[in-house]
């Protein structure tokens, strides 16, 4: 298994994912090749939606080894700013989005949009001017999955017994049950967010590191090395064993 780091879903948490790279970057040293994979969901929820995107953005510009995979909430931005009309079925995915717990409003907020729900396609017109074209392209550019030999990151999780290439995107962004239940090993370790827990979870055939920062508790950042699996703090790496 290569030596990767990832990210667990950010929602919009700009200093928490400052301080989640702080700690890959003490950690890494001179390494200066590994992947760091954010799990998706950069969107939504938190405070500064726009600034998590940008930042990502700069960094993978300026030559960072960052990779961003697509989260639901990705996908729900997404069809927010590409739906069309009422006959749309991207329309209803718009509403949903703009919920309250869903965390839409709170993503237009941070580019100075009100979300005035009284008219969804001015709503959505109003978006587009104020949104940077970067952000909008970034989006629709992010891969459903990355792997490396012997893992796989994806941010929901996979339909268990189907190949990688056969995987229903709606699964690799929305999937919970029939894969966080089932204990059969997967062919690699398939690391993951979505789902948020207490503290990450090492399951032997998964790894789950969404620690619900999209509700203000904590981001997680791991390193994936020699087999092993580490969380890393402020005082350095913590083992995560199967269990």
């Amino acid at each position: 298994m290569s030596k990767l780091y990832a990210i667990g879903d950010v929602h919009g948490q700009r200093e928490m994912l400052s301080r989640a790279h702080a700690r890959i970057k003490s950690d890494r040293g001179s390494d200066t090749q590994s992947p760091v994979v954010h799990l998706g969901d950069l969107c939504d929820r938190g405070p500064d939606t726009r600034g998590v995107l940008d930042d990502v953005l700069n960094g993978m510009e300026a030559g960072e080894p960052w990779h961003a995979i697509r989260g639901n909430h990705e996908q729900l931005f997404l069809n927010f700013l590409e739906f069309e009309g009422l006959e749309d079925p991207r329309y209803g995915d718009a509403e949903f989005w703009l919920d309250p717990r869903l965390g839409g409003v709170e993503t237009l907020a941070s580019y100075n949009v009100e979300a005035d729900l009284s008219d969804l396609m001015a709503l959505r017109d109003t978006a587009l001017k104020s949104i940077p074209a970067r952000h909008v392209e970034f989006l629709r550019a992010r891969p459903f999955f990355f792997e490396v030999p012997g893992m796989v990151c994806v941010h929901a999780g996979i339909r268990p017994g189907i190949s990688l290439m056969q995987q229903n995107k709606e699964d690799l962004l929305w999937i919970r049950d029939p894969f966080l239940n089932d204990p059969r090993w997967h062919g690699r370790l398939v690391v993951h967010g979505h789902t948020p827990v207490s503290a990450p979870e090492h399951l032997g055939n998964r790894v789950n590191l969404d620690t619900g920062a999209a509700f203000g508790r904590s981001l997680t950042a791991a390193v994936f090395e020699d087999g092993n699996c580490f969380v890393l703090t402020d005082d350095g790496r913590e083992p995560l064993r199967p269990g």
